[in-house]
């Protein structure tokens, strides 16, 4: 009995040891910067900054013109087991968590199966164009954003 649960145990540890760390915020830097899309419609704004202490912080902001029509704070973080999440507040509302489901150099997948729509949200970065979509499962109903790395534009304040 005694060998049966070394055998037991060296098994699981070594199981634990072959085992990935989990993902940490600091694997999505490439997200960073100010991305920047403007169409017919309007333009939409997405900013991400760099990851510090285990968070990162966006904000989006659409509009048309010179009128912001819509807004929406993200977090992306680890959950209360340790999992990365995107949470999204649109217009300021209670965070909506979605879980990484996958990640690589330069996409990431988050979902939450229990959200009526969207159901997931994928990011993926190509040199300066930023590809940000939202669907329900499986990818139906896409909706898709291509946006553009853009650097800051300092505003000329009064007097100066």
């Amino acid at each position: 009995m005694t060998k049966l649960l070394a055998l037991c145990v060296a098994a699981v540890l070594s199981l634990a040891a072959a085992a990935p760390p989990p993902p940490d915020v600091d694997q999505l830097a490439w997200l960073s910067g100010t991305w920047f899309v403007e169409g017919e419609d309007g333009w939409t704004e997405e900013r991400w900054a760099p990851p510090r202490g285990g968070v990162m912080l966006g904000t989006s902001l659409t509009g048309r013109g010179e009128t912001a029509r819509f807004y929406e704070f993200m977090r992306i973080a680890a959950d209360g087991e340790g999992r990365l999440t995107f949470w999204a507040s649109p217009s300021g509302g209670t965070p909506v968590p979605f879980r990484l489901t996958s990640m690589s150099e330069s996409e990431a997948v988050f979902e939450n199966p229990e959200n009526d729509f969207p159901k997931r949200i994928v990011y993926r970065r190509s040199g300066r164009v930023l590809t940000a979509t939202i669907s329900g499962v499986g990818g139906a109903n896409p909706q898709t954003w291509r946006y553009e790395l853009r650097r800051e534009r300092r505003r000329s304040r009064p007097g100066r």
